[in-house]
């Protein structure tokens, strides 16, 4: 016993004396689980993987405290349950709530996190009618106001996607090469998680995406643009307390959030994340779709969009009521217009 806390010891000190280790390692992979108990650490990228590739994949930014919204505050009478799953509570948008997006070779996540949740909510408020997904070519491509930088795959704030959906609209569509809706996500999936066995090509062998050209016709045979456009009842909200999260979740559906991304989390694969090594990588925008509790440490479920080879089939849980990885310090939503 006195070997291995050693041993745990000593490799804790060589990692901090390191910077330079690969946080993609067996080594740093070894080093994370060894620290806790509360989360599985293991392979999602090849180690081969430069860091810089994936922080490409990196795409969502922190609003300032100047640009934020008032906070929608709702009523205390709204019970919180002690656990809640937006994919059982409306088993009629479970195909919906439980699709795993692909940002693909793109810096996106503020863009397919956000189009998720608009999909998820008029799925929620038709009571089921409406399963056709809103697409996140539409804003990655056309939502000018949104481009902070030279193109939308390389990474914005996701409350102004609700903003564009409000003013300009979204048409619809679903994920690559699905044929759902007017216009269906442009890039293919693939393997950022480079497993041997992946069903996916690598990221890697895709070309780097330098323009997104808005074109405002559907790529989907027989489907009009403007008749597929879907609208947003109201600009962006924003919640500031875990308890207006939760009601909100509880009462209209899944919402959206930035989240800090450290080293670690690169390869989380089951339990309740927090940070327990590495530098911070970037930004990036996560869908929340529930919460629970697990070993009595409080969590958000959670849905990334790096596929379904990534973590728990594409989902994770984080842990709830303590701003982890400033988690809930930036999230956001829309009500649908039908």
């Amino acid at each position: 016993m006195r070997i291995t806390l050693c041993l745990a010891f000593l490799m804790s000190a060589a990692l901090a004396a390191n910077s330079k280790i690969n946080p993609l390692s067996d080594e740093f992979i070894n080093h994370i689980n060894s620290q806790q108990n509360d989360w599985k650490a293991g392979r999602n990228f090849d180690k081969n993987i430069p860091i810089s590739e994936i922080k490409k994949r990196l795409g969502g930014l922190k609003s300032l405290s100047k640009s934020k919204s008032k906070p929608t505050v709702h009523s205390e009478d709204i019970e919180i349950p002690e656990s809640f799953d937006a994919r059982t509570h409306w088993p009629e948008c479970s195909k919906v709530i439980n699709d795993i997006v692909d940002q693909s070779n793109c810096g996106s996540c503020w863009a397919v996190s956000a189009a998720s949740v608009m999909s998820d909510r008029r799925c929620i408020a038709s009571g089921g009618s409406l399963q056709v997904p809103v697409s996140a070519e539409d804003v990655i491509s056309c939502c000018h106001t949104c481009i902070i930088f030279e193109n939308g795959c390389q990474g914005s704030y996701p409350e102004l996607a609700f903003d564009y959906w409000f003013e300009k609209g979204v048409v619809t569509g679903g994920q690559y090469n699905s044929s759902l809706g007017c216009k269906p996500y442009a890039l293919q999936p693939c393997d950022r998680p480079s497993v041997v066995d992946g069903k996916y090509v690598q990221c890697s062998t895709l070309p780097e995406v330098t323009e997104k050209k808005c074109m405002r016709s559907c790529s989907t045979s027989g489907l009009n643009y403007k008749s597929e456009l879907t609208y947003g009842k109201s600009k962006r909200e924003r919640f500031a307390t875990v308890e207006d999260v939760q009601r909100e979740i509880l009462q209209n559906g899944p919402v959206v959030a930035y989240l800090t991304v450290f080293e670690d989390f690169l390869s989380y694969k089951s339990g309740v994340y927090y940070h327990v090594a590495g530098k911070e990588a970037g930004g990036h925008v996560i869908r929340i779709i529930g919460w629970g509790t697990e070993n009595n440490v409080a969590y958000w479920i959670a849905a990334n969009s790096w596929n379904d080879e990534w973590g728990d089939a594409g989902l994770f849980k984080i842990r709830r009521g303590v701003n982890e990885c400033a988690i809930e310090e930036n999230i956001y939503a829309a009500q649908p217009k039908l």
